[in-house]
């Protein structure tokens, strides 16, 4: 933070129970040069990272389904969303986070990974930046069921589908992750699938 029209002034901690919300107080230089105040909640999560898995030959992605209780709280009805895989890094790298994650979630061991891009994705109340990967998988990298850790409490489904059927899942308003829609973005561009 090194910017000089921007000063931070004060941080008040308001919640440290799943992870970090803080009221920032923020001084900043306008255009004009004069200065302004602005106070703001900021929720800290840490950094993440997620993967869209795909099967070239099959044309398939594998994604996951599980209760998100924000989307349900806002009007998801099921409290389900359909995701591709993704975590929290902890203290991993983004890479040696999204191959553990994808063990977890979906019960495969992956030999390598691609990023493609990284992304803040909601810079106006969270500090979390996300790492987008690629990466191929067949049946033979199938270690388990997947479906999460039973000690963070998750409940994952795996899903493989045609690529083609994730896609239409899109417009059709059963798709309806940022993360997701961005990686089958990405791999419609790039004729992956």
């Amino acid at each position: 933070m090194n910017n000089p029209k921007y000063k931070i002034q004060k941080t008040e901690l308001l919640s440290n129970n799943w992870y970090t919300l803080n009221k920032v107080t923020v001084d900043y230089q306008k255009k004009d040069d004069t200065w302004d105040t602005q106070v703001r909640e900021v929720y800290d999560r840490g950094n993440g990272a997620a993967i869209l898995l795909y099967n070239r030959i099959k044309g398939t992605v594998i994604l996951t389904r599980q209760f998100r209780l924000p989307t349900y709280l806002n009007g998801n009805k099921s409290g389900l969303l359909i995701e591709v895989c993704a975590g929290l890094l902890d203290e991993d790298n983004p890479e040696a986070c999204i191959i553990r994650e994808t063990e977890e979630e979906t019960g495969y061991r992956l030999r390598s990974v691609k990023k493609v891009f990284e992304s803040y994705m909601s810079p106006g109340a969270v500090t979390e930046i996300l790492h987008f990967f690629i990466g191929e998988y067949d049946t033979s990298m199938k270690v388990s069921s997947g479906g999460g850790l039973e000690h963070e409490h998750e409940e994952i489904a795996v899903i493989e589908i045609p690529f083609d059927q994730a896609y239409v899942m899109i417009a059709a308003g059963e798709i309806k992750d940022a993360k997701t829609i961005m990686l089958l973005q990405y791999a419609k561009i790039n004729n992956l699938v």
